[in-house]
């Protein structure tokens, strides 16, 4: 699907759309049907094999007309349904996720991943049963289409006999076999086991799929019985498993030619009622879901929100999502693609503390006024109750306000989803339409934003003051941005390692850490301002640009190449978002950092120990959002007699302090706060450090272990650097042996 530009008037009107390539498919598929109806009736080749089967024995002329006659109007009538479909993702905006002869192995990838059922083992329970219905169901489709293929042949080219054959009819009853399996533990898990997540979105066309697929799979074999009954039971046949001790049973029933008609009449309608379900339920996702994780690689980084029009200089009318055309064709593509698992909820901060925020809805919501607002309009990605009504082309028809300012911007669910939705971006792009259309935004972010424009922080503190906290650190430079930048790096400090007591520490310890390494580096002082994340995160994107291009201004004048920070949200900024207004720099995070200098020997951790357990406590917008989760796990291995102990939920599955998507302005009145949940987790680890590496987490943290009733000297919550430069300087301060010239 190439929608990456929006098509001219000149070449519209010759340009093939999706939507018309899903009509053209369907149709190629259909008018295969039908001329391989009639060449099998004007041709009746047939195969004098002794080891093989007669297609359609025992079913008269008119059912095999009825078929070849059905099928392809339901062919037909999905592709026409699918293509209505396509036509709303068509109603969204340009976004580039062209193919390319660079792109396309990452593409292939990832639709593999989808394909294979990859993404879906994340669970694997979940996905050990959707892969014993799907694959094998695709087995038994190929196994469908080579004996239709096999029928056209003439004789001289039929294959499917002897040995061959044999094997034909094992794997069909091995795939029968695994595919009811599979949907009878999936019936198992839906109507028995009734997991939460799933218990409460299922409706009626999960027990109609659930109870089609299973039909297919049963009438399958019960057609499969009679015919081999039919045939006398032959020696061959044994390779059916199933099929030949059941066929025994009936081999001698008078009424065996009537019954083998009705299971098979039985199972052709089984198919025909899953192609008619297939566009209209949940069941398109087969389809969707594989397309979405083909489109999976973007053109900007993991990190990165949607890029937007200089606000200065932009006649845009409106900035944002509200309605369905806000949204790219891709995020529309999202919406149908969903599999209503659930899993983004299940690991949502917001919704396991009591927000109003669950991302599913987010996704089943938008794609209720989608398929409601479309022309023609289609059904909504799951069956809605009648009282739902939408009443117009807006997304906040259907979802509030205090929904999408409840999201942390953790990333979990985009990270967690199995299908690759984007949930995050739609979010945030709503936000950027409350913020900038509306001033619809929580009252505390109004202070926050009057700081960063006033002062150029969040805290609201004077940016002169920004560098005082270094006045202590005698031989630290300050640079000016009149002057050219001769140091081999700029330390990045941020607002809160500037302005924040707690996080002044971090900065302390980073200062005395690249010392003893023998780094050249400087800071800005007064002249670094807040890089915008919390802005942009909060949807006000003319804040962030107004930051962020005074940043880059500086940096670019001054030649500034490498930047250390310590805090995650600027790591991101610097380096993810900046390049989008020609900010290019080489930014490296301090646990990188850290990772590095001890690895290269800079930083000598031969006598650093701390006789603790210790616990990291993992950033979002360091691991999940840029994929750093083992250069902090590794600068704590270094350390001598620590014992590293693992929360629950780590890696990419850990939990959200709470502060990130500037949630860190903003007051949390509604349920358990994020922080003092994952604080619990971190405290009953029953360690005695922990261990963060972004100032919000410190912060966060810290408020969380100390409302969890840990005093510091129980429990001490300090930023990664505090930790390694306490265990160096302890290392120092107890060792009783001379130094020595390799000391």
């Amino acid at each position: 699907m190439d929608t990456s530009a929006d098509p001219t008037p000149e070449t519209s009107s010759r340009k093939l759309k999706p939507h018309q390539l899903a009509l053209g498919l369907g149709g190629l598929v259909a008018s295969v049907t039908v001329i391989s109806g009639i060449a099998a009736t004007v041709f009746q080749f047939h195969d004098d094999s002794d080891t093989t089967r007669e297609v359609f024995e025992n079913i008269p002329s008119a059912m095999k007309l009825a078929f070849y006659t059905v099928l392809p109007i339901i062919i037909m009538y999905g592709a026409v349904l699918f293509s209505q479909r396509m036509k709303n993702w068509e109603r969204g905006g340009p976004e580039a996720r062209k193919t390319t002869k660079k792109n396309f192995a990452q593409r292939m990838k990832d639709f593999r991943a989808g394909v294979y059922m990859q993404t879906l083992l994340r669970d694997p329970a979940a996905g050990v049963m959707h892969s014993l219905m799907y694959f094998p169901f695709l087995i038994l489709l190929a196994v469908t289409t080579v004996l239709e293929i096999n029928h056209q042949l003439p004789e001289s080219a039929k294959f499917l006999h002897g040995d061959i054959y044999k094997a034909y009819t094992f794997v069909g009853d091995a795939a029968g076999v695994l595919f009811l399996i599979g949907v009878f533990w999936a019936i198992g898990r839906r109507y028995i086991q009734k997991p939460y997540r799933i218990r409460v979105k299922t409706k009626a066309e999960h027990g109609a799929a659930l109870f089609v697929l299973a039909a297919i799979g049963v009438t399958g074999f019960g057609a499969e019985m009679f015919r081999i009954g039919i045939e006398g039971q032959p020696d061959y046949e044994k390779w059916s498993f199933v099929g030949y001790p059941l066929g025994g049973l009936v081999t001698d029933l008078a009424t065996v030619h009537g019954w083998h008609q009705a299971w098979w009449i039985a199972h052709v309608v089984a198919f025909l009622a899953f192609l008619v379900m297939l566009p209209i339920t949940m069941l398109r996702h087969m389809f969707t879901s594989p397309l979405n994780m083909y489109y999976k690689d973007r053109d900007r980084p993991k990190g990165a929100m949607k890029a937007m029009p200089n606000l200065m200089e932009s006649e845009l009318e409106s900035f944002g999502a509200s309605t369905v055309e806000d949204f790219t064709w891709k995020q529309l593509l999202d919406l149908d693609s969903c599999t209503m698992c659930g899993r983004c909820t299940s690991v949502c901060p917001a919704n396991a503390t009591g927000k109003p925020l669950d991302p599913r809805e987010i996704v089943l919501k938008s794609g209720e006024v989608m398929a409601a607002t479309g022309t023609p309009q289609v059904s909504p990605p799951i069956g809605t109750v009648p009282d739902i009504t939408i009443p117009a082309n807006n997304f906040f028809d259907r979802i509030t306000p205090e929904e999408v300012w409840a999201c942390t911007s953790c990333k979990a669910c985009d990270e967690i989803c199995p299908v690759n939705i984007e949930i995050l971006d739609k979010i945030l792009d709503m936000r950027r339409y409350l913020s900038l259309m509306e001033s619809n935004f929580p009252t505390e972010l109004g202070n926050a934003y009057m700081g960063m424009e006033n002062n150029y922080n969040p805290w609201g503190i004077s940016n002169q003051t920004r560098g005082d906290w270094a006045e202590k650190l005698p031989g630290l430079d300050i640079v000016d941005p009149g002057d050219t930048f001769d140091h081999e790096y700029l330390y990045w400090v941020g607002c809160a390692g500037s302005f924040d007591d707690k996080n002044q520490k971090v900065s302390e310890a980073m200062v005395k850490l690249m010392k003893r390494a023998g780094l050249d580096f400087a800071i800005l002082g007064p002249n670094e301002m807040c890089t915008g994340d919390s802005a942009r995160r909060s949807g006000n994107e003319y804040i962030f640009q107004m930051l962020a291009m005074q940043n880059i201004e500086t940096l670019n004048t001054m030649g500034v190449k490498k930047i250390i920070t310590q805090c995650p949200h600027c790591f991101n900024t610097l380096g993810n978002e900046y390049p989008q207004l020609e900010g290019h720099y080489e930014v490296i995070h301090h646990t990188q950092l850290l990772e590095n200098l001890i690895d290269e020997g800079k930083l000598d951790m031969s006598r650093a120990r701390l006789d603790e357990r210790i616990v990291y406590h993992d950033s979002c917008y360091l691991g999940r959002h840029n994929d750093i989760y083992m250069s902090p796990r590794k600068v704590i291995g270094s350390l001598g007699g620590v014992e590293i102990v693992e929360a629950p939920r780590n890696g990419t599955q850990g939990m959200c302090c709470g502060a990130g998507g500037a949630r860190m302005w903003m007051e949390e009145s509604i349920g358990t706060k994020v922080n003092d949940e994952r604080s619990r987790e971190l405290v009953e680890t029953g360690a005695s450090r922990v261990a963060t590496a972004c100032p919000f987490c410190y912060v966060m943290m810290d408020d969380g272990v100390k409302a969890a009733g840990k005093e510091e000297d129980e429990v001490k919550v300090a930023d990664l650097a505090m930790h390694v430069l306490e265990a160096i300087e302890a290392g120092e301060a107890g060792s009783d042996a001379p130094l020595t010239m390799t000391d």
